[in-house]
């Protein structure tokens, strides 16, 4: 009886465990890839494209109800944002796709929080990993860019210039710039059709890297001359120049005010500059005051990087030079009764014949436009007219305004 008893016991035993189910299988991250980079690795990825498919792939099969932005995000790192990614799910694997091009040479977090959970109720341990996009840094969301390496095709459209007169390429501030476009100062021209695409809207950004070669710059009597290194139709869209003494340069750009007609302002920036605080105008809330020796050296036969932004809401205009601060004037500190307290924002205003809708690089306008055509430094086919002598590299426009955190790390991204 003893004997059956335990005989009993032990079958019921075999069975109770033949019959038992493994135990769940853990969630957790066994390999995360953008393309063909790891990003699951000992060390941190640095060449990730600016528009990754990533794929994370789990030990199991994950529920899909949680693998959602609740649960796992995407952050820039040097402004804390929350990147918009697009998230689908199948089996034990997850598609992560950002919803816009990424700034390159920047660094991002993906995270997976302990929310996310497989089909059979297993939590995965919040994980987190890094990784630094390919290239030098620039912000996302160009209108247009312009590399210039060995052509004047716009990186964002890939579309040709109308056409390049004269131009040539050579090597740029440093090795990872690669080429820049090459002014003669007298003929060298680049025109790009429908500019006025370029500055139409509430929020700006121009950035670019200018180098101004001061030999050979003169004008028929012999002086020096300035550089009209860019302009759409002049002051009738965007222009920007600088001084033949190299003491100073300025922007002229064409606003839209409430009627929905058209005003020029100028952004102009010369040494020993002054705001509303120490006798200036009193539309200028800073400027930087520099001395002629100061500014010279900054301007003349010297890499210098160019960027410009407007606010539409603040209503503000902003200078940097080389990644910082040097002028900005706001709209809302207009005298009482001005049509420009009430500008919307940036608009190219060339309803007159004299200019023509075309963004001119090495000149105030393109070459269909006669404004000035007559005058000794205005003239295109004039050489001893304010042609531009230099190089000119990295030209982006923006249809939103750079914050001064974007545009400083971008100035150091890119320096010779």
């Amino acid at each position: 009886m003893y004997v059956s008893t335990i005989l009993l016991a032990g079958v019921l035993l075999l069975g109770n465990n033949g019959c038992k189910k493994d135990d769940p299988t853990a969630l957790s991250l066994v390999a995360l890839k953008a393309g063909s980079v790891d990003l699951n690795g000992a060390t941190a990825a640095t060449t990730v494209p600016t528009n990754p498919t990533i794929v994370a792939e789990f030990t199991t099969d994950v529920d899909p109800a949680t693998a959602t932005s609740a649960n796992i995000t995407m952050i820039r790192d040097y402004d804390n944002a929350n990147v918009a990614i697009t998230i689908t799910t199948a089996g034990n694997k997850i598609t992560i796709v950002p919803t816009e091009t990424l700034a390159s040479g920047a660094l991002f977090k993906l995270n997976f929080s302990a929310g996310l959970k497989s089909t059979e109720g297993q939590f995965l341990t919040a994980t987190s990993r890094n990784f630094t996009t390919i290239g030098t840094f620039a912000p996302s969301g160009m209108a247009a860019y312009w590399n210039f390496e060995d052509n004047a095709v716009d990186q964002v459209s890939n579309t040709d210039a109308s056409a390049k007169i004269d131009i040539t390429y050579s090597a740029s501030r440093n090795a990872a710039a690669g080429k820049a476009a090459t002014f003669n100062g007298t003929t060298s021209i680049i025109e790009i059709p429908n500019g006025s695409a370029l500055i139409n809207g509430a929020n700006f950004t121009i950035s670019f890297w200018v180098k101004a070669a001061s030999a050979g710059q003169v004008d028929a009597g012999g002086n020096p001359k300035g550089h009209f290194v860019l302009g759409l139709g002049a002051y009738y869209g965007i222009q920007f120049e600088m001084f033949g003494s190299y003491t100073g340069a300025k922007f002229a750009i064409r606003y839209e005010l409430a009627d929905g007609t058209t005003a020029s302002e100028d952004m102009w920036f010369p040494s020993l500059a002054t705001d509303k605080n120490n006798g200036g105008w009193q539309g200028c809330d800073y400027a930087k005051s520099l001395t002629d020796a100061e500014m010279v050296a900054m301007l003349k036969d010297k890499w210098l990087n160019i960027v410009y932004t407007y606010n539409g809401t603040e209503k503000q205009g902003t200078l940097y030079y080389n990644g910082v601060k040097m002028k900005s004037f706001d709209f809302d500190l207009w005298p009482a009764g001005d049509a420009k307290l009430g500008v919307k924002g940036l608009k190219y205003g060339g309803v007159t014949p004299d200019v023509a809708n075309e963004l001119a690089l090495g000149f105030i306008q393109s070459r269909a436009g006669t404004m000035w055509d007559t005058e000794p430094w205005g003239g295109y086919d004039i050489p001893t007219a304010n042609h531009f002598r230099g190089q000119l590299d990295d030209l982006r426009f923006y249809h939103k305004a750079l914050t001064a955190a974007e545009i400083d790390l971008m100035y150091k991204s890119e320096k010779p």
